[in-house]
């Protein structure tokens, strides 16, 4: 456990050396520490990174509990580390059922302020979970998935408390989604299948900043890229980047490799799967484990492991796939998320969002907001000032030409 937990360390304090933004938050707070006597729960995927905002709110004031926000992507060794200073319900390959109780234990604390990550803490707040969010004055959501979600109660009219869309800002959605997922997605692939990406066919399942990001790199390792979208203006995006358009069905047929990106279920479907190239691979990127029809596969097919977070599995019609990660979010499951250098934004954009609805949350109706513009701005600004990057101010002369004074 001592190893184990040591691991975890070092793995944390290699990622807060590249996480300069977020050194630069928490030095200019860490006097006034403005979350003093809040809690804050957090669900989102448990590994450095994490680990690493964690320590910053705890930095800041706040008593934090941590989970995963999914059974498979908590990192042990990161896990034990982080228990040493605060509370951490979590352990890699969790059950179903431990992972609810995981996210139950989360909120147990009665948040103020929640950090979600595929909006599952938001949605047991709104529900089995309601007497715990009795002092919850806001959420942040990380994730398309979750805001999707979140955006539902709110046309619904049941919303409880104000929600920041941090997964919508310019500078998460601009980076994280398109440069992070489109590193950490192939990382993850070739890590678990050590096989060439070059050459091949590859077919990326929706065309969103994440589905862009994994269609270019794909495209930059010497692949042959095909996007299948049911969005006709993204889908002429993609003609006029030079790739191939073409519906899940036809496409699935030369495809090597497959990797959905959707925040929708069965984004491919058996019937997809069945017409799948033999020996093709089949790997989700999107938040939850529903957007390729895993549940049919292990039903329909016979199933066994090959190698570590690959399954070959054999269909009625004698054709044979592999599915990565048992379709849940590969580059987290297997791999160890998206850069650190990414993540520096994406978390500093929730710490400075989390400090904002402990400023302004009682005062909010409860709906979704974006971040506000500021927030967006500074973690923009600190980010090239970490790069030692200097830009141009507008005049006042061209401020009052842009009807900006």
């Amino acid at each position: 456990m001592d190893e184990l937990r040591q691991r975890g360390w070092e793995k944390i304090r290699w990622v807060r050396e590249h996480m300069r933004v977020l050194a630069l938050l928490e030095e200019r707070y860490v006097k006034e520490r403005p979350l003093l006597g809040k809690r804050v729960a957090m669900a989102i995927h448990l590994e450095a990174k994490t680990a690493r905002l964690a320590l910053a709110l705890k930095a800041l004031g706040a008593e934090v509990a941590v989970t995963s926000s999914n059974p498979l992507s908590a990192k042990d060794d990161v896990a034990q580390a982080l228990a040493e200073e605060m509370a951490v319900y979590a352990r890699g390959e969790a059950t179903e059922k431990e992972y609810q109780e995981f996210l139950l234990k989360v909120l147990s604390i009665r948040p103020n302020l929640v950090l979600d990550d595929g909006g599952d803490l938001g949605h047991l707040l709104h529900g089995e979970a309601w007497e715990l969010g009795q002092e919850t004055v806001g959420l942040c959501e990380e994730t398309t998935t979750g805001v999707v979600r979140l955006r539902k109660l709110e046309k619904a009219g049941r919303l409880r408390f104000p929600v920041v869309a941090v997964n919508d800002a310019h500078m998460k959605s601009l980076f994280d989604n398109r440069y992070g997922t489109g590193q950490s997605v192939w990382d993850a692939i070739m890590r678990a299948t050590n096989l060439l990406l070059a050459g091949k066919t590859v077919l990326v399942v929706g065309y969103g900043w994440c589905g862009k990001g994994i269609a270019h790199r794909a495209r930059g390792l010497g692949a042959e890229v095909v996007v299948a979208e049911v969005d006709p203006i993204k889908a002429a995006e993609a003609v006029m980047e030079g790739l191939r358009v073409a519906p899940v069905h036809k496409a699935i047929a030369q495809a090597d490799l497959v990797v959905t990106a959707t925040g929708c279920i069965n984004a491919v479907s058996f019937a997809d799967i069945l017409a799948a190239k033999d020996g093709c691979i089949l790997a989700n990127a999107g938040h939850f484990d529903v957007e390729i029809d895993v549940r049919s596969l292990y039903t329909q097919a016979q199933v066994r492991k090959v190698r570590d977070h690959l399954e070959e599995c054999i269909l009625p019609n004698g054709k044979r796939v592999y599915l990565l990660a048992k379709g849940r979010l590969v580059n987290l499951v297997v791999g160890d998320g998206h850069p650190a250098e990414i993540m520096d934004l994406s978390f500093s954009l929730q710490l400075l969002s989390l400090l904002w609805l402990a400023k302004e949350g009682k005062k909010l109706a409860p709906r979704v907001y974006a971040v506000p513009r500021e927030i967006d701005a500074e973690v923009a600004r600190l980010f090239l000032s970490t790069r030692g990057i200097s830009i141009d101010e507008l005049t006042p002369e061209q401020r009052e030409y842009l009807g900006l004074s």
